[in-house]
């Protein structure tokens, strides 16, 4: 899924937390959607696998959610927003399709890896791929409803997130072929470090 997709994911953990605390609103949509967006700070270094960890957040989420409850303060909520919201989008991402530059050629098995199992687990692709139309069906769907528990300024972070999320899908497709010409055109030190599916 898109990274605007699991932001807003994050975006919708943090819009239930307000329920319990409104007046902590907006340091709560920040955590949310920083939680969302966090594990895919890994694209260029082990994608869906150096900080992505769908069992291990979700440990600590559980923990965390506890010490909000009891102890209901700015860092506290955040901190069980975040990582909320982050084991929300390590263990989304096997409902996507798989780690590969072309995933709807569905070839490869590897969806997100898990580090208490210690193996990949599959892809299971009712999202088929990052900027499918179910991918910005589902961000739309999140990120209007939890704008609306939010000031202005969140909403229009929302809407310019949504809009980024619509533009990379009218080309997502192909994308594969403008970095396949482009990766032609690098340096050799420059490919060495490239994620292998941009070699493919």
């Amino acid at each position: 899924m898109m990274a605007t997709t699991h932001a807003m994911a994050g975006l919708a953990v943090a819009a239930l937390a307000t329920l319990a605390a409104p007046e902590h609103a907006p340091v709560l949509a920040a955590a949310g959607l920083a939680g969302g967006l966090f594990p895919d700070l890994d694209l260029y270094a082990g994608h869906r696998r150096t900080l992505h960890f769908p069992v291990y957040y979700a440990v600590a989420a559980a923990a965390a959610v506890p010490v909000a409850a009891l102890a209901p303060g700015a860092w506290t909520l955040a901190a069980a927003v975040f990582l909320a919201a982050a084991a929300l989008h390590a263990a989304s991402d096997v409902l996507g399709g798989g780690l590969e530059l072309e995933p709807w050629r569905e070839t490869s098995e590897r969806a997100v890896y898990s580090h208490f199992h210690g193996r990949w687990l599959p892809p299971r692709r009712f999202v088929r791929y990052d900027g499918s139309p179910e991918d910005v069906v589902v961000a739309v769907g999140l990120g209007v409803p939890a704008a609306l528990a939010f000031e202005p300024t969140v909403q229009r972070v929302v809407g310019a997130a949504l809009l980024v999320s619509v533009g990379y899908a009218v080309v997502r497709r192909r994308l594969p072929r403008l970095v396949t010409w482009l990766v032609g055109f690098a340096p050799t030190a420059v490919r060495s470090r490239l994620p292998e599916r941009f070699l493919d």
